[in-house]
């Protein structure tokens, strides 16, 4: 009869390493015995026997040998997703651990949203590592429902992003920075050097590069569109990544129509421009999203410092 989960469970908290992890995960993606063992500073020998151990541990077979070296099973499929996973948890564990004893003052672990990144902390991170030096936060970038899953697996102190349509039990948003729809092109357009209100039918002779459907500014973009004269041209690109965004924007005589707190860094350094058009309405503003009971001294440092600092409407026209 097969193992319960439970007493797999017990078998591999009492007889598993990280080590084990690590060669699967490298076995997976090198596909080679002696790839790995050159990859992780291991002798072929060792991997082998790791291996056999893994597989006489978990009771099931996890790689297929053929001519140019292996390949996962079914089984080994299924647990690759996990194993990634507990590595990424297995590094963020040192690098806290690296941080306390160098720094001193602890660690934060910080989701944003591409607009908060350039709409907030592009300037306010660095001010706060200035002012406290100890502290050490390490930001990665993830949107909508991602960050919700990262509050849900615990692997976040703080994230910033707009307010969620519901926010998680235990955590509490908070406003800092309003936000707006523009119109944004290259600085060299020929919109970007007129003072003038540019007209919706001139807006409408003009190309186009699209978000995707189901973010706020394509279905903002869908709605002013039907002003236009006739169908806009679009490109036939249409994404939410940003340096994609910005090198079609920077390349071609395209308009978007974007979140103002995305473009601002690109706008104040020159690179792209806002043209100058009719009100196209607010948005949520940025802020900051933290658990109601603080967690941690270091993540409470960093949330009031963003919370106390002056609200702003952003670049001005």
């Amino acid at each position: 009869m097969p193992d319960s989960a439970s007493a797999l469970l017990n078998r591999l908290l009492a007889r598993g390493k990280f080590r084990h992890v690590q060669v699967l995960l490298h076995l997976a993606e090198l596909g080679s015995v002696q790839r790995t063992a050159d990859a992780i500073g291991m002798t072929q020998s060792s991997v082998t026997q790791t291996l056999a151990y893994l597989e006489d541990l978990l009771e099931v077979k996890l790689f297929e040998r053929h001519a140019r070296g292996v390949r996962p099973t079914p089984a080994c499929a299924d647990l690759l997703p996990v194993a990634r996973q507990m590595m990424m948890g297995i590094a963020d564990s040192a690098e806290i651990v690296a941080a306390r004893q160098k720094l001193g003052e602890g660690v934060v672990r910080m989701v944003a949203s591409a607009a908060a990144i350039n709409g907030l902390l592009v300037d306010a991170l660095p001010e706060f590592s200035a002012r406290a030096p100890g502290i050490q936060v390490q930001l990665r970038e993830a949107e909508g429902e991602d960050q919700l899953l990262a509050i849900a697996r615990g692997e976040v102190d703080l994230v910033a992003c707009r307010r969620p349509p519901v926010i998680p039990e235990g955590w509490e948003f908070h406003a800092v920075r309003e936000d707006r729809f523009a119109i944004i092109c290259r600085a060299e357009h020929p919109l970007a050097r007129t003072r003038r209100v540019v007209p919706w039918a001139e807006l409408g002779q003009q190309g186009w590069l699209l978000l995707p459907t189901g973010l706020a500014a394509r279905a903002r973009f869908d709605q002013l569109a039907q002003q236009f004269p006739a169908p806009p041209r679009t490109h036939s690109i249409v994404t939410r990544a940003l340096p994609m965004v910005v090198w079609l924007l920077r390349r071609e005589n395209l308009l978007a129509l974007l979140p103002l707190n995305l473009a601002r860094p690109l706008i104040e350094s020159g690179l792209l421009a806002e043209v100058r058009t009719a009100q196209l309405g607010p948005m949520e503003a940025i802020g900051v999203l933290q658990p109601q009971d603080g967690r941690g001294e270091a993540a409470g440092r960093l949330g009031e410092f963003l919370r106390a600092r002056k609200p702003t409407k952003g670049a001005a026209r």
